[in-house]
């Protein structure tokens, strides 16, 4: 079971060895992620060269769980665009936040800008 939400931004750190990774690491195999944040990091490392199986079999290895971007989520993440616009959250950061919302759980992202939100998430910083 899903203890933390981690963001794209937190999976990327994890990929690149940036300073947090370590925390994403200890966090990952007890995580959920959107699938909208997880095919986020799929066009990101795709982006960056990383083969097709290089990337599944990444991923495949952390053992998270993979949520689905469904009606409710996306209800709940276009309702999120009133309170988060002024700092320019995507789809893919409400996504992320959205699925805390819906699981009562903290989120683990690396974007500082989430703490000035004042919403009913638990926000975790990788660094």
């Amino acid at each position: 079971m899903a203890e933390i939400v981690l963001d794209a931004s937190a999976l990327l750190t994890l990929f690149q060895l940036e300073p947090g990774a370590d925390i994403v690491a200890q966090r990952v195999g007890n995580s959920a992620v959107s699938a909208v944040n997880f095919s986020e990091v799929v066009a990101k490392l795709a982006e960056k060269g990383v083969p097709e199986a290089a990337i599944r079999s990444h991923l495949t290895s952390l053992k998270m769980q993979t949520v689905a971007f469904d009606v409710e989520l996306a209800y709940s993440a276009g309702l999120l665009r009133p309170d988060t616009r002024s700092l320019g959250l995507s789809l893919g950061d409400r996504s992320c936040l959205a699925l805390a919302q819906m699981l009562g759980l903290p989120v683990l992202t690396g974007d500082r800008r989430w703490r000035e939100l004042g919403l009913e998430v638990e926000v975790r910083l990788i660094r």
